[in-house]
């Protein structure tokens, strides 16, 4: 962990959020500022800079698994809903801690796929 990443903190329990599901080695929480009516975050607890940087396919696919079972949970599945991973500036990461975004809860723009 870093000591000075957001997303450390918030895994160590240091910030206050919203926790929507937890394992030992993902917290999922409600994004602060969300682009969507259900904005989450899945953030894995080790961290990693940017996805280029974590190799362990087990948890990358944990992080998947855990965004199917939080868009259930959530209800989003019902409609359908987006997974996003912005990697490097230029892919528009902003926090430098991988994460995955779930949302959906409303229509989402077309052309990402």
């Amino acid at each position: 962990m870093s000591n000075d990443c957001i997303f450390c903190k918030i895994a160590k329990k240091e910030l206050p959020s919203t926790i929507v599901e937890e394992t030992d080695d993902i917290i999922v929480i409600e994004d602060l500022h969300p682009q969507a009516p259900t904005h989450l975050l899945v953030i894995p607890k080790a961290h990693y800079s940017t996805l280029l940087d974590c190799e362990d396919e087990a948890l990358l696919g944990a992080m998947l698994a855990m965004a199917n079972k939080v868009a259930r949970k959530t209800g989003i599945d019902a409609d359908g809903f987006r997974v996003i991973t912005n990697v490097k500036e230029g892919g528009g990461q902003v926090v430098f801690h991988i994460h995955m975004h779930v949302m959906g809860g409303r229509p989402l723009k077309e052309g990402m796929g």
